[in-house]
């Protein structure tokens, strides 16, 4: 691939495109905002200036509803050899092409699994979908030219490629992105009238139940509208969790023991259900889920700190395989978890007391 086109430069497009721009291939940008495309091109994402001629690949980052529109309009105007989409939903552009009878041997659809509360192509990053799942959804009419180019594309982002059918990529994103995103928005409007005494309780808990929750609603209008009958399902199911897990709790209240224990088991499934669903999330890069162990660090909210931890594990011959930094409330300190192989901890507990760091227990 020598040249592209980003059709749309918020988060997504910029993104690719920056991640494009460094690995040598020429990007022209374009957005129905020309000032959105401008600032993309300053960040170094490629030109707003229109190409010559056909592109080696069009990629088409609209919102769900608009992509079909885009995608044809870009087809009938002969802007590349191969097109592309990185919409959240596959299925319904794709029926929605052919509908206008368009030859939809030079498309596949895309999505990569990877995105920001922020939107925006100052918010975009050339990582953006490093180590993470794109998911491609070619039918036997797609080109193996055009299969290879989204390869290509997927390979340049450094991204992960994963080939799906369409209406079951739909059904799965319903299942890991678009419900627990009603969810986490369900869980954050609790805390909208909250008093503050108790909002100030906030821990890292409700940090992470709520975090994206801050996204953009009209991006996510788009998306849930895109994608309704698949959520609605999965939502009916945790609805009826819901009433199950309240009828248990009130059992909980009750002054008779047999209804008591029979709240205990009721809340007891759940939990355990959550237990098993849980550890069927992916670990780093994709892989099985591994147990970590932590270690906490107490820091002062000053300069540097941070990367003093990293350069003192580092130091110690310690890989931090992740971390999480709880704030403490009012005040100007925090505790920085350091998740670590079982067998480093020593090691690195032993590291951290040497160079003067207060560890919790």
């Amino acid at each position: 691939m020598r040249t592209a086109l980003v059709i749309g430069t918020g988060l997504i497009g910029t993104s690719a495109a920056l991640a494009l721009a460094q690995r040598g291939v020429t990007v022209h940008l374009t957005d129905h905002d020309p000032e959105q495309a401008r600032t993309a091109a300053a960040l170094g994402a490629g030109t707003d200036e229109a190409p010559d001629g056909p592109v080696d690949l069009a990629v088409v980052a609209a919102p769900p509803a608009h992509v079909a529109a885009t995608l044809a309009d870009a087809m009938r105007r002969g802007l590349a050899r191969g097109y592309l989409d990185v919409a959240s939903v596959k299925g319904g552009p794709r029926r929605e092409l052919e509908e206008l009878g368009l030859d939809l041997s030079s498309y596949i659809g895309t999505h990569p699994m990877s995105g920001r509360e922020k939107s925006g192509p100052l918010a975009a990053t050339a990582d953006l979908f490093e180590g993470r799942p794109w998911v491609l959804t070619p039918t036997r009419d797609t080109d193996t030219e055009v299969l290879n180019l989204a390869l290509e594309l997927v390979s340049h982002c450094r991204a992960v490629p994963v080939v799906m059918d369409a209406d079951a990529h739909d059904r799965a994103v319903a299942l890991v992105s678009h419900m627990p995103h009603l969810v986490s928005s369900l869980v954050a409007a609790r805390l909208e009238h909250a008093e503050e005494a108790a909002v100030r309780l906030c821990g890292q808990g409700i940090r992470d139940v709520t975090r994206v929750a801050a996204s953009d609603p009209r991006m996510w209008i788009d998306i849930l509208s895109a994608n309704p009958g698949p959520v609605a399902d999965l939502l009916t199911d945790v609805a009826a969790d819901l009433d199950e897990t309240v009828r248990a709790l009130r059992a909980l209240q009750a002054s008779d023991e047999a209804k008591r224990r029979e709240g205990t088991t009721g809340i007891e499934d759940v939990l355990r259900r959550g237990n098993a669903g849980q550890v069927r999330v992916p670990g780093k890069h994709g892989s099985a889920p591994r147990v970590y162990e932590t270690v906490a660090v107490l820091i002062d909210d000053q300069p540097g700190q941070l990367a003093r931890i990293f350069a003192d594990a580092g130091a110690a011959g310690v890989n931090i395989e992740d971390v999480r930094i709880e704030h403490a409330t009012g005040q100007q300190a925090g505790l920085v978890q350091l998740m670590v192989e079982p067998k480093a901890v020593p090691v690195l507990t032993g590291a951290l007391r040497d160079r003067g760091w207060a560890l919790r227990q």
